[in-house]
């Protein structure tokens, strides 16, 4: 399995297997294949994979502790990257698309509709994420503030969640579903956190780390 994942086909593979829902939008596209409202289409097509990458990101460090596969970390960037290359169309597509760059007609929008400002919150806070993931932004920052930094993920996934479920208004399955997700995967680093500090404390409170007794 260490083999696999260390293979630099591998992570090509996973590199083409991530275009696919940008290949297939592009191809419904040529082909009159995106409904009604195609500008809609393209909107919810791009926020749900951008909401599945965050997933996906947030998947790699359980699964590589839990089966012990520490090489999945190879991956995280990669798809870390396409959740903010997919939001990034996500946004283009309503700035562009949908309100022709009107700035006064955004700004409206925004101000009737919070689920937009919520989105643009999780926007922003991908931003730098995507920014400083190279090798030289973590020499940079140090790997301790590029961690503290990159935990903004957390942040920027509950934003598109509720971005999601204020969107839909009726049929909030979907939403709920990723936000459950979401929800588990946060829970499981709280709980992996509170452990490891657990583990610590009772290391430090150990026999072979307590003070020697002066009574004997």
């Amino acid at each position: 399995m260490r083999a696999l994942l260390t293979s630099k086909w591998t992570k090509i593979v996973v590199f083409l297997v991530c275009l696919i829902p940008l290949g297939m939008l592009v191809w419904r596209g040529l082909n009159n294949g995106l409904g009604a409202n195609p500008v809609e289409f393209i909107q919810l097509t791009t926020g749900r994979w951008t909401l599945r990458f965050l997933v996906f990101t947030l998947c790699v460090t359980p699964f590589r502790k839990l089966l012990k596969l520490p090489d999945l970390i190879r991956f995280r960037r990669m798809l870390g990257l396409f959740a903010f290359s997919y939001l990034c169309i996500h946004f283009l597509t309503y700035l562009v698309l949908d309100q022709s760059l009107d700035l006064s007609a955004i700004w409206k929008d925004v101000a009737k509709r919070p689920f937009i400002t919520v989105g643009f919150l999780g926007f922003l806070l991908l931003l730098p994420l995507a920014i400083t993931s190279t090798a030289g932004w973590i020499r940079r920052l140090g790997g301790k503030r590029w961690q503290a930094l990159h935990r903004a993920i957390y942040f920027a996934a509950v934003c598109g969640v509720i971005h999601y479920y204020w969107k839909v208004k009726s049929d909030v399955r979907m939403p709920l579903f990723y936000g459950a997700l979401v929800g588990i995967l946060l829970l499981w680093r709280l709980g992996d956190w509170f452990f490891k500090r657990r583990s610590a404390a009772g290391a430090r409170l150990s026999p072979q780390h307590a003070p020697a007794n002066p009574a004997q």
